[in-house]
């Protein structure tokens, strides 16, 4: 299934006509999983192309000029819609002339011409067009007059809990990345290169960890998580630190990684690492040998959490060449 930033590039699949979805989909969580999944359940009984269309940039930034932070970065974005299984993910550039469609042209523009709908589902808040005046029952009236059937989707709940972005983005601010895990449907994840950090890690603390360049927006609460880390597709088990290193007096946030009895130079290569349970807070501690002392012990509870039966033996410090 590719990912295509002009409907052009559908070509012939689209005489069957389509069945689609419109959203911004930050974090493509459950509530969006369930919503793709009507839409390729009604393309299969309808005989029609399934459909997701989505934007970049995001609409607010272009029409007020900020958002939240994002829960996933565009290109995870589109490989986790993608991975849904859908016939097309279409990612179209949203501009200010868009943003001054009305709702009707923006339907007859791009549902109908461009992307031949027969069948539109849509999440339970959807508004569009020109001040997202157009909402599901403007989509009624128009389906009516260009052919194409509108199906509103309820919110999703969880555990007691709506699935939204909002929630999901609260929880990992919160630090409540276990909490968030059910409404994403996986661990939060962050990704980024490691790069040159301080040089604490191994030589000082005897811990070697990787300090992470993140590119995502959205970074859970400072503190200490119990993570898995992927390294050219193998899944690694350890810690992360994410915060300011209040002992050292550090001002930037980091995210700093160690990976349990890894050895490797792993310098300038990318790390994806899934947050799985926060340990603990960020602490000022009096000094480093009070430091080190607490990081082992969050070494053997991440182990702990992570490996079940995995070795009580600290580690020796390995040769996690990254800091």
């Amino acid at each position: 299934m590719p990912i295509i930033n002009d409907p052009a590039e559908i070509g012939d699949d689209l005489v069957r006509g389509s069945s689609l979805t419109i959203g911004n989909f930050d974090g493509v969580h459950q509530g969006h999983n369930h919503l793709l999944r009507v839409v390729m359940d009604r393309a299969a009984e309808h005989g029609l192309t399934s459909l997701a269309l989505t934007f970049d940039p995001h609409p607010l930034r272009v029409i007020r000029g900020h958002t939240p932070p994002f829960i996933t970065p565009i290109q995870q974005k589109l490989a986790l819609l993608k991975a849904q299984g859908l016939d097309y993910v279409l990612c179209l550039e949203f501009t200010r002339e868009m943003a001054k469609l009305s709702p009707e042209e923006f339907v007859e523009r791009y549902l109908v011409r461009a992307l031949s709908c027969r069948h539109l589902v849509i999440g339970h808040d959807y508004t569009f067009g020109r001040g997202g005046m157009g909402n599901y029952d403007t989509l009624l009236e128009l389906g009516e007059k260009y052919g194409f059937s509108t199906e509103r989707i309820e919110a999703l709940t969880i555990n007691g809990e709506v699935v939204s972005s909002t929630r999901i983005r609260e929880l990992i601010q919160q630090g409540r990345v276990d909490e968030a895990k059910p409404l994403l449907g996986r661990d939060f994840q962050v990704e980024g290169t490691v790069v040159e950090g301080s040089r604490r890690g191994g030589p000082i603390l005897n811990v070697p960890t990787a300090n992470l360049e993140v590119s995502d927006e959205l970074v859970p609460k400072p503190g200490v998580y119990a993570i898995r880390a992927e390294h050219k597709g193998v899944s690694l088990p350890g810690v992360a630190n994410v915060g300011h290193n209040p002992t050292f007096n550090q001002q930037a946030l980091s995210v700093e990684v160690h990976l349990f009895d890894f050895s490797g130079d792993i310098y300038g290569e990318h790390l994806r690492v899934a947050f799985v349970s926060r340990l603990r807070g960020e602490i000022r501690f009096s000094g480093i040998e009070e430091l080190k002392e607490q990081i082992h012990r969050d070494i053997q509870e991440g182990k702990r959490l992570l490996l079940e039966d995995g070795p009580d033996d600290e580690p020796n410090g390995g040769r996690l060449l990254c800091r």
